[in-house]
């Protein structure tokens, strides 16, 4: 079992071009998000939607990081969006965010939040050890609800079984369920990006998991790193 959230090793390749935060939780009840949660989602939609009016969705400039990280790996975020301005365009397109499960609504609130791609993993489903790297040709999953993501030359989080994980599009093999009880949130930005900038969502996020998701048994456990210089959140 994948049981650090800090046990995660970049290449040399991911090492130079991006920067992650981590954020584990266990053990955790998966279900439909409470109301304080939904609260805070469609407070944030309005909150967006007030805010860019007028503006086209690619215009803010707070995309900024996350197309950059794209474009360090040669990829074209207007093209293949990360899935965080996919969310922002959904929300000012006035359709808000989806209703999945909490972890999953945390997620993409973060994402939203951050503007910056999240990718949320079961640890019952991930086979060590784990690697980012970039994907190799001909590497491809079926990923949530879609038939296949394609992976060549992209950020990937890759375990033993393979990839199961980019910015863009998480595999189906690691999704979350109602039967996850640990799981993983991974914060992609790019090289650069501030360090406290990113340390503060990864307390966020550790903080809205200690917050939105039910322990199952006992107390929710969460620990929160920033890597590749690892330095857990205070």
């Amino acid at each position: 079992m994948w049981e650090s959230a800090a046990g995660i090793g970049l290449d040399d390749d991911a090492r130079r071009l991006l920067t992650i935060g981590v954020v584990h939780g266990s053990p955790v009840q998966i279900g439909a998000a409470g109301p304080g949660l939904l609260a805070e989602m469609d407070g944030l939609c309005a909150s967006l939607l007030a805010t860019h009016a007028g503006m086209t969705p690619g215009s803010d400039p707070a995309l900024a990081p996350a197309r950059d990280l794209y474009r360090a790996f040669g990829m074209d975020p207007t093209h293949t969006r990360p899935s965080s301005e996919a969310l922002l365009r959904r929300v000012l397109s006035g359709k808000g965010l989806p209703r999945i499960l909490n972890a999953v609504d945390l997620c993409n609130l973060c994402a939203l939040k951050y503007l910056l791609p999240i990718g949320l993993y079961d640890v019952s489903r991930v086979e060590p050890p784990v690697t980012i790297r970039r994907g190799r040709a001909g590497e491809a999953y079926a990923g949530i609800r879609k038939d296949e993501v394609r992976l060549e030359g992209r950020p990937v989080v890759a375990d033993s079984l393979g990839p199961f994980g980019n910015p863009t599009s998480d595999s189906q093999r690691t999704s979350v369920s109602e039967a996850t009880r640990s799981l993983v949130m991974v914060i992609f930005a790019p090289a650069g990006y501030p360090a406290p900038r990113l340390l503060g969502h990864v307390a966020d996020a550790r903080e809205g998991m200690e917050r939105h998701l039910p322990p199952a048994g006992g107390r929710t456990i969460t620990s929160a790193t920033v890597l590749p210089e690892a330095r857990e959140t205070s």
